[in-house]
């Protein structure tokens, strides 16, 4: 039988005894100890501070129940307990929500499609936009290049110079945007395969929130599309 702090236990016992007091009609507290002995008596029984003890109404009907004396330790331990338990029916039903809004969403795999298509089109129509910019950029840069000619072996004058650079880095600042666009692509794709093969599963009969979580990608929310970036050739 486990050792309490003398003064806690007590503190507990004349707790449950004012309590029982302050009930209407007396009650009958009975439990079984550790070594198996079962007892019966008008107040808490100290013997049984470890374990639960039931309290009886006068005619043998069950009140209540006591529960057993927690320690300082214990009690923190239990409190910790119950707050995991409850972050996660918390989280329980948030993925219950989920997994229903997503089906209330996407109630077949055609109206899943659409969203894909539409998610795709966004970054495809942002990498041609990207791919148009870099032709304009490469007729713009011709006539530079040709008047470079007559510099041959020379310094090129500063004007010059900077309508090149700055040609030069629009056309990488473009060449980046196609490149993290084919990269959203692959992101798409990649969430909209996940969730639909989530989709299945919950449109056949699975259970909401039953299944792993899909992770962070959200494929129904794309990210938003870059704008092409890049400033003209200055004027000569």
């Amino acid at each position: 039988m486990r050792i309490l702090p003398v003064a806690t236990a007590a503190l507990w016992l004349t707790s449950a005894a004012l309590a029982q007091d302050a009930a209407p009609g007396k009650g009958i507290y009975t439990c079984t100890t550790p070594d198996g002995r079962k007892l019966t008596s008008d107040r808490p029984i100290p013997e049984c501070t470890s374990r639960e003890q039931r309290v009886l109404n006068p005619d043998g009907s069950q009140r209540t129940t006591l529960p057993p004396f927690l320690s300082p330790e214990e009690r923190a331990a239990k409190e910790a307990a119950d707050r995991r338990a409850a972050a996660e029916r918390l989280a329980q039903q948030d993925a219950i929500r989920r997994d229903r809004t997503l089906v209330q969403r996407y109630p077949n795999e055609a109206a899943h499609q659409r969203a894909r298509h539409a998610a795709l089109d966004d970054a495809n129509k942002a990498m041609r936009l990207s791919e148009r910019r870099i032709e304009d950029l490469t007729k713009e840069r011709k006539p530079l290049l040709d008047e470079a000619e007559f510099y041959k072996g020379k310094p090129l004058p500063a004007k010059l110079k900077q309508a090149l650079d700055t040609n030069e880095a629009a056309v990488e600042a473009q060449q980046l945007l196609i490149e993290n666009q084919k990269a959203e692509l692959v992101r798409i794709n990649k969430g909209y395969d996940a969730e639909l093969a989530r989709l299945r599963k919950l449109w056949s009969g699975t259970a909401p929130g039953s299944l792993p979580a899909l992770g962070e990608m959200q494929p129904t929310t794309p990210a938003a599309t870059p704008k092409p970036t890049g400033s003209s050739t200055p004027k000569r």
